[in-house]
């Protein structure tokens, strides 16, 4: 049987695996305007916000566990090296769990910390956004999605980690990481050259609005 385009894209929608998906609103984020204000709850329970943040370059790192995308950098390391190497340079890393209750990657606070203990993560805070607020506000598509804000509250980053887009753990081997190339050219006071990329990986299943 012949498979069509919009089987094909249904497919990957169904089974959770895409290049880009999710709502992409039309007064979603943009690079060179304020980042999007937000209030969540980290996995200990407290209300987090991006005000306590002012005057600090912030990632936000959109995860789900279980999505292969998320564990090729994960199982490599090379996310958790990435986050300690950012948080020596003084930047809050915080990553963010939209996954609603149902949905593959949904986890409530104990479990979040729990994998990131067993993945010797160490981002700054964990947020979970079961309710979709923080990934509209951003537009998140992908696991992972990254975000960069810099010390005036700018976005000055959105797009994919780097510039492989595969699953496949052999594709970190030359990958360029968007993420260091941004904090580097923010931290010299230069623009950043490239600002917004393609993200990859996982949908980002949204919740219902109520």
């Amino acid at each position: 049987m012949k498979l069509t385009r919009q089987g094909f894209i249904a497919g990957l929608a169904f089974s959770g695996l895409a290049l880009a998906a999710a709502p992409a609103l039309a007064d979603g984020p943009r690079v060179g305007a304020p980042a999007p204000a937000f209030k969540a709850v980290d996995a200990d329970g407290k209300t987090r916000s991006l005000s306590e943040f002012a005057g600090k370059t912030v990632i936000l790192e959109w995860t789900n566990h279980d999505c292969p995308y998320v564990r090729k950098h994960y199982n490599s390391a090379t996310m958790q090296t990435l986050q300690k190497d950012m948080a020596r340079e003084g930047v809050v890393w915080l990553s963010v769990i939209s996954s609603p209750v149902g949905e593959q990657g949904y986890v409530e606070g104990p479990k979040a910390k729990e994998l990131s203990v067993q993945r010797d993560a160490a981002p700054a805070g964990i947020l979970l956004d079961p309710k979709s607020g923080m990934a509209r506000a951003y537009a998140a598509q992908t696991t992972p999605h990254m975000f960069i804000i810099d010390p005036k509250g700018t976005l000055a980053y959105m797009g994919a980690i780097d510039d492989k887009p595969s699953s496949s753990p052999s594709s970190l081997t030359g990958a360029k990481s968007y993420v260091r190339q941004a904090v580097a050219e923010i931290k010299a006071g230069k623009p950043v050259s490239e600002a917004s990329t393609k993200s990859y990986g996982c949908v980002v299943k949204y919740a219902p609005v109520s």
